[in-house]
């Protein structure tokens, strides 16, 4: 519906001496225009023609070209843009203009990373020179430097042969070394990059041949002493938390033990930027089975970071609580299909480290006046409940089943949903109406099939003549 009005303007562009009007107005249909119909509504002569107007010194005229083409080329197949815009493509790196280089970037970068998909994508890469073009385009600046790492890691997660290509560029090399480099953000922002590449088993691999996850290791043992830690080390602790879940958790806690030892260090000395960190870990690690058991073996070591847990749960910041609960939520979960005697005595134990009165310091939390508090304490209970231990202490606390059931308490959708949620735990196990009677086994039915937004009708009488 709108190529009719661009193509007007496309050629108002062709005769125009100084275009930016036509321009700025080709800036607004373009805008106007949903993607889809971008394509036809622009052939590949006439970009052409946006991309010759970007060779001018006036930036207002590179600022609406750019514009336009970040737009246009969102249309364009990946094939397309490799096989039709290549050379265009390949100026723009070159570009003195900045906005220009990073135009030509981003659209390379989603090319390339379909591209490498495909073994004719990836021979088309092999082919072009754009890898050796984008050292000279790392130069410009930080931006420009950490867009080409981004390119690279997403083209080499795709295969084993895409990581072989850009590791021969030396590219990844080069990213490599930004690990022990002077600059800590650099250093930050390298360790978010490695983490990115590991998510990939050839990642993984590549990284343990070349030594890097040993070096990683060196890093957090380093970290102690370097007085600038805090801005890389919650990058180093996430990245082997990754590999953990990834790997396997006792497989890369044995073989590097500073990590456990750091991540239980910073959730005991609490601090804003460390903390938050290791709560997050620690939750990763304890909702496997695997996990539960390293963090077991650990013995009294864990039992105290379990015991700071709850205390910040009890009466930390709003945030740090929730955090807290949250990470306690995971630790304790262990689905009805995962359980064994030991792993049911395992997280009992675990619960019963929080407090002499567990049950009743969650329920407290859950009544507070802040519907994060409130949710964050119903998924520890969500989480307990298809164990049957938790089942009886439920029945055993005056009054809890009672609460359970009660549609008054959290008013708000998400407060709903994790009631709702706790229901359908409860009802998951099979030792529920054993343990809560078949009344409140019937109760609990009910409010499963009544959903979580049942309202009970409230009838009324007027009387004539009341007040």
């Amino acid at each position: 519906m709108m190529a009719a009005p661009i193509e007007s303007l496309l050629n108002e562009i062709c005769e125009s001496e100084d275009p930016i009007e036509e321009l700025k107005s080709l800036r607004t249909a373009v805008l106007a225009t949903p993607v889809s119909g971008l394509r036809q509504a622009v052939s590949g002569a006439r970009l052409e023609i946006i991309f010759g107007l970007l060779n001018t010194n006036d930036k207002e005229q590179i600022e609406v070209c750019v514009e336009i083409l970040s737009r246009v080329l969102q249309a364009l197949e990946p094939i397309q843009l490799a096989q039709n815009y290549k050379t265009a493509l390949q100026s723009g790196l070159n570009h003195p203009n900045d906005s220009v280089k990073l135009l030509a970037l981003t659209q390379a970068i989603a090319a390339l990373s379909k591209l490498s998909n495909t073994k004719a994508g990836l021979d088309a890469l092999f082919r072009s020179d754009l890898l050796n073009k984008l050292k000279d385009v790392m130069l410009t600046n930080d931006i420009i430097r950490y867009r080409v790492y981004e390119l690279i890691v997403e083209v080499s997660t795709v295969s084993p042969v895409s990581l072989g290509y850009c590791a021969n560029s030396g590219l990844i090399s080069q990213m490599l070394e930004e690990l022990t480099g002077d600059d800590v953000l650099v250093r930050a922002t390298a360790i978010e990059m490695v983490t990115s590449l590991a998510q990939s088993q050839h990642g993984r691999q590549y990284l343990a041949q070349q030594g890097i996850i040993d070096k990683i290791s060196n890093m957090i043992i380093a970290a102690e002493s370097d007085p600038f830690s805090s801005l890389y080390l919650p990058g180093l602790v996430k990245f082997f938390g990754s590999l953990a879940i990834m790997d396997s958790p006792q497989q890369v806690c044995e073989k590097y033990p500073v990590f456990l030892e750091v991540v239980f260090s910073m959730a005991i000395n609490l601090d804003p930027t460390l903390t938050p960190v290791a709560l997050d870990t620690l939750g990763v690690l304890g909702r496997t089975v695997e996990g539960k058991q390293v963090l077991q073996k650990t013995g009294e070591k864990f039992t105290s970071v379990l015991k700071r847990m709850s205390k910040v749960a009890a009466d930390g910041a709003t945030e740090l609580r929730v955090r807290c609960l949250e990470a306690l939520a995971q630790l304790l979960t262990l689905p009805v299909e995962q359980q064994t005697d030991d792993l049911l005595l395992l997280t009992e134990s675990w619960f019963n480290c929080l407090s002499s009165q567990p049950m009743l310091m969650i329920r407290n939390i859950s009544t507070q006046p802040f519907p994060e508090l409130h949710c964050s304490a119903l998924r520890i209970f969500t989480a307990i409940g298809c164990q049957s231990w938790a089942q009886q202490l439920m029945m055993d606390t005056p009054g809890f089943v009672e609460w359970v059931m009660d549609r008054s308490v959290g008013t708000g959708k998400e407060a709903k949903d994790c009631k709702f949620e706790l229901v359908g735990a409860l009802l998951s196990s099979s030792s529920i109406q054993e343990i809560f009677g078949a009344h409140n086994y019937l109760k609990l039915k009910t409010y499963l099939n009544e959903g979580p937004y049942y309202v009970n009708a409230v009838s009324s009488v007027t009387t004539e003549g009341a007040d």
